[in-house]
């Protein structure tokens, strides 16, 4: 399984044939290694509806046939919008694709559309593959239920260090002991003025804190698990 940073909270996952991107914020996004013209989905992850998380998700989706896979109501809006594969899921269900297991899990934040649409509830994302179990936290704040998925056995977690909108690193590094994943990469911060934190210090702090490696991944960096 190959792991793909593409900034701010995007990631693009690739295993067994298939491309997944998980909330594909591109255009627009300041950090973005490629144009949304460079990727070519076959599948689209959603942790939720705002839009530097649902990003180019209508575009990519119709030009390449990808199948989306969102919460329910998101994925209803997204079919309104032409997208003609989607598959809704909810909290805790979940669906089996080439590339893994993906199911959708809580997280404590608000989910709406750019034109004000409920999108259902948020979440995190939890990817069982062959070689590697990753986890997307979405947008979060801290809450104690995270420590229920850590009998994942979570390789690499995907976690918000921003603050303003999300946890800020303090919790995050609480929220990487609750999960106690064996790796760690901040996302979701630095794009806009508002989220502006210092990547370094939380890798700090993971390290004296909990017995995960935290690895912070430039924009198109690559994570290969070879299994």
């Amino acid at each position: 399984m190959k792991v793909r940073y593409l900034g701010h909270a995007a990631v693009e996952v690739e295993h067994a044939g298939a491309r997944a991107l998980i909330d594909p914020f591109i255009t627009g996004n300041p950090h973005a290694p490629v144009d949304a013209t460079d990727l070519h989905p076959t599948h689209i992850l959603l942790t939720h509806g705002h839009g530097d998380h649902l990003g180019d998700t209508v575009e990519l989706a119709t030009r390449h046939d990808a199948t989306v896979v969102a919460a329910v109501e998101l994925a209803e809006w997204l079919a309104g919008q032409g997208v003609a594969n989607t598959i809704g899921i909810n909290m805790g269900g979940g669906v089996t694709l080439p590339f893994g297991r993906v199911s959708l899990h809580p997280a404590w934040h608000s989910s709406s559309l750019p034109d004000g649409t409920y999108a259902g509830m948020p979440g995190g994302l939890l990817i069982e593959g062959e070689h590697l179990t990753l986890y997307h936290a979405g947008d979060t704040a801290l809450f104690s239920d995270l420590g229920l998925l850590q009998r994942h056995g979570i390789d690499v977690a995907f976690v918000p260090i921003g603050d303003r909108y999300t946890m800020g690193p303090n919790d995050a590094v609480e929220a990487v002991r609750l999960l106690d994943p064996k790796h760690v990469v901040p996302i979701h911060f630095g794009t806009f003025p508002a989220i502006e934190q210092d990547p370094a210090l939380f890798q700090a702090d993971v390290h004296e804190r909990t017995d995960a490696r935290c690895v912070v991944m430039k924009p198109g960096q690559v994570w290969e698990s070879n299994g």
